[in-house]
């Protein structure tokens, strides 16, 4: 079976999006390794329905207008880092965790570099947001987009922040 794929612009560069028929599979960078996200067969359609969604949330996203997707997802991994990835999506929005809490969530406190790897595999890049770990000293760590980028994505929360939130800014 194929998997469907669109290329979209964005402020961090064009995305390569890939679904299949049950969900989002993929969001890709353009400077991808080919052997972190290992994947079927693509097609590209620019009509897909799961890709048209993914493309139009992430655009909100990008805008500051959306700070949760609600696509359907199709994650493709193993069940250690299904487990993972379902944490990273429990990250809120403009915050940030380190890989040894996120061990130390899944009840596993020697589990950080587990945790990192599968991390580094997540395929679903923004929408599952691995970008909001970081390292134990409040660093910036590996990232597939570059660490950049993942600098970008988290200013982008900040700022949005504020705007999505009641308070006042001190």
């Amino acid at each position: 079976m194929s998997l469907a794929s669109k290329t979209m612009e964005s402020p961090v560069g064009k995305l390569k999006l890939v679904a299949s028929d049950k969900g989002l599979v993929a969001v890709l960078w353009q400077n991808d390794r080919p052997t972190r996200v290992r994947l079927a067969e693509l097609a590209e359609d620019d009509q897909h329905p799961v890709l048209l969604k993914a493309e139009r949330q992430l655009g909100e996203y990008f805008a500051g207008k959306r700070k949760e997707f609600s696509i359907p997802l199709d994650m493709r991994g193993t069940p250690f880092q299904k487990t993972v990835w379902e944490a990273l999506l429990a990250i809120p929005f403009g915050e940030t965790r380190s890989y040894g809490q996120l061990a130390n969530q899944l009840g596993n406190p020697n589990a950080t570099r587990a945790v990192g790897a599968a991390n580094g595999r997540n395929p679903l890049s923004i929408i599952v947001p691995c970008h909001r770990v970081i390292g134990s000293s409040g660093k910036l760590t590996g990232f597939g987009g570059g660490l950049e980028t993942k600098a970008q994505l988290l200013s982008l929360e900040q700022k949005d922040r504020t705007l999505f939130s009641h308070e006042t800014p001190k």
